[in-house]
């Protein structure tokens, strides 16, 4: 009888504690950035064409398979470029939380800010791509030249 009383606690337990550990395990993948960058050359092709409702279908499908921040930052670039800011927003947000230090994803975060208004949030942007590039780098110059065509109008 005291055996049984021992299995019954002890399944009881396990019941209770099952659930609890596995559930971890479906948002697991939600915090891991992909190891294998996916091929974005046909994306950046699209991007440059102009053609952001092409590249955000092949976008969309690539972010099923990878979450990555490459894929994340160019999804924002080009919902933004269609002018759907607040999803924009979530993509680059994305994109610095599985990689900070995303020189990409600061600069198109920190123009999302401009285009929207928010001067003060394009600056914290600026600030962060000055810490990654103390020696100056594309990203940093371009959100420069973004800020200061906007402080100028």
């Amino acid at each position: 009888m005291f055996r049984n009383a021992i299995l019954g606690i002890a399944g009881l337990c396990a019941v209770a504690i099952l659930p609890a550990a596995t559930a971890g395990i479906a948002f697991a993948v939600d915090n891991m950035e992909s190891t294998d960058a996916p091929d974005l050359t046909s994306v950046r092709a699209k991007i440059d064409a102009k053609d952001y409702a092409g590249a955000l279908a092949e976008l969309r499908d690539i972010a099923e398979e990878h979450q990555q921040a490459d894929v994340y930052n160019l999804m924002g670039f080009t919902l933004r470029k269609t002018g759907d800011f607040k999803t924009s927003l979530t993509y680059y947000t994305k994109a610095l939380e599985l990689q900070p230090d995303h020189k990409g994803a600061h600069e198109y975060l920190g123009e999302l800010y401009v285009e929207t208004g928010d001067m003060p949030k394009a600056r914290e942007q600026l600030a962060a791509l000055t810490k990654l590039c103390p020696a100056g780098c594309e990203e940093l110059e371009d959100l420069t030249k973004a800020i200061t065509a906007k402080s100028t109008n």
